[in-house]
């Protein structure tokens, strides 16, 4: 009897042994990557970067489909990823429209929605003229609009009522005048409209307007950060990043960092968000990654979890008051 019972416990720990063990989830089918704005911008060239690093070096094993799904002012991917709940083959890259798209419209969608991933990065703003302007720096920019009439000066950015025009506002509070906003889909179109010299600025993020910076067609005045650039690698022949001064230092009033973040869709589970974390850890390790930081003068700060979370209700916060001050929430 004994030894039977020794062969029996035996047999099932062998057995045990033999199962296969549990594995952590991970992608079944291609994972849908949503963009809620215009291609060109910011958002879509990093959705498209990490598309094709994460294909390189095989960091999945099912493909990333980039999409970009920019109608009503980002609304329309917001909402398809809302609805699409217990899918966890479709994530979205946000920007402020994560916040400034349902204050202005009223659209039925909050961030709470959707279930945070991780903060990727965050995205600077730089004012930016055509290189061949009159206005070498931002205090001369400023000084120009003060003594122009209202509305003589055109400012491009993407959508109505987003960061862009947000960013405008503080800049009319600053000048104490009036300046026309002329609202594009992407910030790939907001550059080009600068560098045909079709409006006066721009205030994109740096990875928009880098290769027209880069190749003398564009003019860097001042960022929008309480403190210079860190990067300190030539851009063009004369400035880095680093060479560029705050907004603040010019009698602009304008700090503003802008979210590079990801969310999954309603009801992900535990084990979906902590496999797109890890992905997003060795992405962030690996030297095309580095280097694409410093091409867009991107602050690299990442976060995830309650961390992430929280940081995102302090900016909806923000947003709020911001919104407010500027007469964009919806009525």
């Amino acid at each position: 009897m004994k030894l039977t019972k020794i062969a029996t416990a035996i047999g099932a720990i062998a057995a045990l042994c033999a199962a296969p063990l549990a594995q952590a989830w991970e992608p079944t089918k291609p994972v849908e990557f949503v963009v809620p704005a215009g291609t060109g911008g910011g958002a879509d060239q990093m959705a498209r970067f990490i598309q094709g690093i994460v294909t390189k070096h095989k960091l999945m094993k099912q493909p990333i489909v980039v999409v970009n799904k920019s109608g009503g002012a980002g609304a329309e991917g917001f909402l398809e990823v809302k609805g699409s709940a217990g899918n966890p083959h479709k994530i979205i890259i946000t920007l402020s429209n994560l916040f400034t798209t349902p204050l202005a419209t009223a659209v039925p969608f909050n961030w709470r929605d959707l279930t945070p991933v991780a903060m990727l990065a965050l995205d600077e703003f730089v004012l930016w003229v055509n290189a061949e302007s009159p206005h070498k720096t931002a205090k001369d920019y400023v000084a120009a609009i003060k003594m122009g009439a209202d509305n003589k000066f055109k400012m491009a950015g993407t959508g109505a009522k987003q960061e862009d025009q947000i960013i405008t506002v503080l800049i009319e509070k600053a000048a104490g005048k009036k300046i026309t906003y002329v609202p594009f889909k992407g910030g790939g179109d907001v550059a080009v409209q600068l560098v045909g010299k079709h409006v006066d600025s721009t205030v994109n993020n740096p990875i928009e307007a880098e290769a027209h910076w880069r190749s003398g067609k564009l003019r860097a005045l001042c960022v929008m950060d309480g403190a210079p650039l860190p990067y300190k690698n030539k851009v063009t022949a004369t400035q880095s990043w680093a060479d560029i001064p705050t907004c603040k230092s010019a009698g602009i009033d304008a700090e503003y960092l802008m979210l590079r973040g990801i969310f999954m869709t309603p009801g992900a589970t535990p084990d979906q968000v902590a496999y797109y974390v890890d992905l997003f850890k060795k992405l962030r390790e690996l030297p095309e990654w580095k280097e694409f930081m410093e091409k867009g003068a991107f602050n690299q700060t990442f976060m995830a979890g309650k961390e992430y979370a929280d940081w995102v209700a302090r900016a909806e916060a923000q947003h709020v008051a911001l919104m407010k001050s500027a007469g964009f929430l919806a009525k």
